[in-house]
């Protein structure tokens, strides 16, 4: 081994030391087959070749900073940079889960600041910031149903969704131990308040309704079906994957709900597809507090610390704390925005999400009429008679420089196209999107195999997904 220089990091600055070289003395318990005998032979490569080679990758994938990204009911908005640039800081980066209390003074106090920032947006009166994606908010706030009805000696077994759930929802309720009760909506695509009341009994836990739902529609009978929730001893839940369409607006505790996870990664803005990264925390109501994921933040004589002593609480729910820089980024989002920044959130979101229903309306099919929220759902079934699918419409888009929306969900709208724009998108923007979507409503009409032979101009062409599908080979082979 050649002497080399290795840096030490120290208050004073960085100071060089020399790594002394290795005797060849295996004072290690290794067999020798292990042992490299010849050169490694690894790649070697300017540093400008591999510059250029991660940065021609960037520019094949498609992205929120690159164009525009309207997949509906993921809020896939800009991300401000600050939020980058702040939760890179040393103080946030190179902490250490076993640290002290006393060292971690800052981060505590954040997460202290950040459980009252996102309690007073929501009307909840306790925050867990611990699950690390909405779906594990989901399955932690079932647990926490579940030990508050266990406390009272009434072991439930159901849990109520409507038809315009997002898939996580059924999973979670079977994973907590629950059986799932689907419900109909009704003509409006809402709640059937009717086939609610006779569903809802004492042998359900809870309803899980998201609000809007996922269909954009806000749930106006929300204060009826809270009534027949707690008439029946159960708890009201709400699935917060919409909330930016409510911020500064309304409370959920004010609707009715008693319990509510937040996806920090979606409406206050952090960096997220493909699997993460994530948080998902939970907000709950007086009653239900002492069933919380531990540890807790308090503060105590003017410092922070981390409580365990709560006799009643469901566990943790994660390793260590939560999903740490994920909460600093939406800390910062929500501190540079303020108050009156976060209702500006919700009114944009639901002005552009209006705007594009207005001029897309008799290009493709719209359902549901009525005023949306942040999102709205087409269909494009109207384009069938042409032979072209959703599907195609999606992928002709892709050939203007734009993702495409989600599409074939919620599963209740045939053909469904469901378009998010999102309130970080500008006028231009959102015009150039309805300019690109009646082309291509035009071109199903006129040039139909144009949009069956989509994409044209992205990396990869179109995939035989049917051929795929029926010839699966998931076979490991191990290469020399």
């Amino acid at each position: 081994m050649d002497d080399k220089l290795i840096f030490e990091k120290s208050k004073k600055g960085r100071k060089a030391y020399t790594l002394p070289k290795w005797n060849g003395e295996k004072n290690f318990n290794i067999a020798d087959k292990y042992f490299r005998s010849g050169k490694i032979g690894l790649p070697e490569e300017s540093e400008q070749e591999v510059i250029r080679h991660y940065v021609n990758l960037s520019t094949k994938n498609h992205h929120v900073d690159k164009g525009f990204y309207p997949l509906g009911s993921c809020t896939m908005k800009y991300n401000p940079k600050i939020n980058e640039k702040l939760a890179s800081l040393e103080g946030f980066t190179e902490i250490h889960p076993y640290q002290d209390e006393g060292s971690i003074q800052g981060v505590l106090e954040l997460y202290h600041e950040l459980d009252s920032m996102l309690s007073e947006v929501s009307g909840m009166s306790k925050v867990s910031l611990q699950p690390v994606a909405g779906a594990h908010g989901e399955w932690t706030a079932l647990k926490v149903i579940r030990a508050y009805h266990e406390t009272k000696g009434n072991v439930r077994k159901k849990v109520i969704i409507p038809d315009t759930a997002h898939g996580t929802n059924p999973a979670s309720i079977i994973m907590a131990g629950y059986e799932v009760v689907q419900l109909h909506s009704n003509a409006e695509g809402l709640v059937d308040v009717d086939e609610l009341r006779e569903a809802f009994d004492e042998d359900t836990a809870a309803f899980m309704i998201t609000n809007p739902n996922t269909l954009g529609l806000f749930e106006k009978n929300i204060k009826e079906i809270a009534e027949i929730v707690h008439s029946k001893g159960g708890l009201l839940y709400m699935d917060g994957a919409n909330f930016n369409a409510l911020l500064g607006i309304v409370k959920p505790a004010d609707m009715g709900f008693d319990i509510m996870h937040f996806n920090l990664h979606k409406t206050f803005s952090t960096p997220h597809g493909g699997g993460g990264p994530g948080a998902g925390p939970i907000g709950v109501v007086e009653e239900l507090i002492p069933f919380l994921p531990v540890p807790d933040v308090i503060k105590e004589d003017n410092k922070y610390k981390l409580n365990y002593n709560v006799p009643q609480t469901i566990g943790k729910v994660h390793s260590f704390y939560g999903n740490y820089l994920i909460l600093v980024r939406a800390y910062i989002y929500m501190k540079v925005l303020g108050s009156d920044g976060l209702h500006r959130v919700s009114e944009n979101a639901i002005i552009n999400a209006n705007y594009v229903k207005k001029m897309l309306e008799g290009h493709y099919d719209l359902p549901y009429k009525q005023h949306c929220m942040h999102e709205v759902v087409f269909s494009g079934e109207n384009l069938l008679q042409y032979g072209i699918k959703t599907l195609d419409v999606a992928k002709r888009l892709l050939d203007f420089n734009m993702h495409a929306p989600t599409i074939y969900f919620p599963l209740l709208v045939h053909e469904a196209i469901m378009i998010e724009p999102t309130e970080t998108e500008g006028k231009e923007v959102l015009d150039n999107f309805i300019a690109v979507m009646k082309q291509i409503a035009q071109e199903a009409q006129e040039d139909p195999e144009k949009l069956k032979m989509a994409p044209e101009t992205t990396p990869v062409r179109r995939l035989n997904e049917s051929l795929a599908a029926k010839n699966l080979n998931l076979k490991y082979e191990e290469k020399d």
